[in-house]
């Protein structure tokens, strides 16, 4: 059958035909490529992977298909090359026919609010907005213009980060700077992480056995990149990034909330002379150089908490800073909310790091959270409750999965949903 691979199932004396859609996600970045092949029906994922060091004569590929992993290096100088790289692995792996290709695009501006299928003039916009997102933009165009070429004649449809977060109310998403200035540049709170969150919350509401209009919810997407979020009634109500992922939490390497004079100081005072550090390298420093890193030099939480163990009074402070700021944006979405029903880690970090759910969580009895520590620090995988019975907001861990929310979406917009 065309596009897909046939399932049949016996339902009493009838059979049903169940079609099971593969679609292609691509997820891009400046020196990476990540890939999936997945049944957004089921969730199955038949073949996954990464191309690391896009660039370099030794880039790391490695493909898991079949329950076995394969890692190799080779010469990746280019996106178009990465393609090819994956392209060949999902050729040659038992994918059937896919349906689409999805790719993960952080930034849609005020343009691009739900999935599209990408054509000459979506990837022309897409570029555009590279002025709002110039680390992030032009590797998704460089994965969509290759993808085209490595697989012609099916569609590719970009997805938006953005996009979840278009619907903020007017008092969340403005910044208070001049409107004539505002308009012209698109300078609004933005959101990111937005396909994480809205697949989340739904996930909560399938968890607890309860309709996503009834909840209100906080839900903190902590990884490398960090951001909370404000959902009403499946809707969203706030959330922490803004017009870039700069914004909000502690992340791996950057810095949150900072006071826009500190920016300023750096653009004039910010070398190593105590002369100007420059717009491009005052970039490098607040997206590579800072959060975790910057206050300990260090972002993977395995050397930040083995560092903690050790009496590291950097790590100490690197992590308690972390975590005070996640604690800051709680009280202040639960004030949005006129209160929760449930608050819920995600992520990386989130779903993994018990240390922090507690550290976070600490000290918020009067505002109705309450953590059982042998629940946080058990081992177990899947959608779980961390609260005690008596808590009022209930805390959960969910695994987000934005490849499967990708392909849901894919398969929604071109018909195989």
């Amino acid at each position: 059958m065309t596009n897909a691979d046939t399932v049949t199932r016996s339902v009493g004396r009838r059979e049903l035909h169940v079609v099971a859609i593969r679609i292609l996600v691509l997820n891009a970045g400046s020196s990476s490529l990540k890939f999936q092949v997945v049944a957004p029906q089921t969730g199955e994922v038949t073949l996954g992977g990464h191309v690391d060091r896009i660039g370099s004569t030794s880039a790391s590929v490695a493909v898991t298909a079949g329950g076995r992993t394969h890692e190799h290096q080779v010469d990746v100088p280019d996106h178009d090359a990465a393609l090819v790289q994956m392209a060949r692995h999902v050729g040659e792996a038992d994918t059937g026919d896919l349906l689409a290709v999805g790719h993960r695009v952080v930034h849609g501006g005020t343009r691009f609010v739900g999935p599209v299928v990408v054509d000459d003039r979506v990837l022309s916009g897409i570029e555009e907005l590279a002025r709002l997102a110039p680390l992030h933009n032009p590797p998704a165009a460089a994965g969509i213009r290759a993808a085209r070429s490595s697989f012609p004649g099916v569609p590719q449809v970009a997805v938006f980060d953005t996009a979840f977060f278009a619907a903020l109310p007017a008092a969340a998403a403005t910044y208070a700077v001049p409107r004539d200035l505002a308009h012209r540049e698109q300078l609004r709170r933005y959101g990111m992480h937005g396909t994480s969150h809205q697949y989340v919350a739904g996930e909560v509401a399938r968890f607890l056995g309860r309709g996503l209009g009834g909840l209100d919810q906080v839900v903190l997407h902590l990884g490398n990149g960090a951001s909370a979020a404000a959902i009403r009634g499946g809707a969203p109500a706030d959330t922490s990034m803004g017009l870039t992922p700069l914004e909000g939490l502690v992340m791996g390497t950057r810095p949150g909330d900072v006071d826009p004079g500190l920016v300023l100081h750096l653009l004039r005072h910010g070398g190593e002379d105590g002369g100007p550090l420059g717009p491009d390298a005052t970039e490098e420093l607040l997206h590579r150089r800072s959060g975790l890193e910057g206050l300990l030099g260090a972002h993977d939480f395995r050397e930040v908490l083995a560092a903690v163990d050790r009496g590291d009074g950097a790590a100490v402070l690197a992590l308690d800073v972390y975590c005070h700021r996640i604690r800051k944006y709680v009280g202040a979405y639960l004030a949005v909310l006129d209160g929760a029903d449930v608050v819920t880690f995600t992520g990386g970090v989130g779903e993994n790091v018990p240390r922090v759910r507690a550290l976070a969580l600490a000290r918020l009895d009067r505002l109705g959270i309450e953590l059982d520590s042998a629940r946080n620090a058990a081992a177990d995988t899947g959608p779980r409750i961390i609260s005690t019975e008596r808590s009022r907001v209930t805390v959960l861990v969910v695994p987000t999965n934005e490849e499967l929310a990708i392909a849901r979406q894919v398969a929604d917009l071109v018909g195989g949903g």
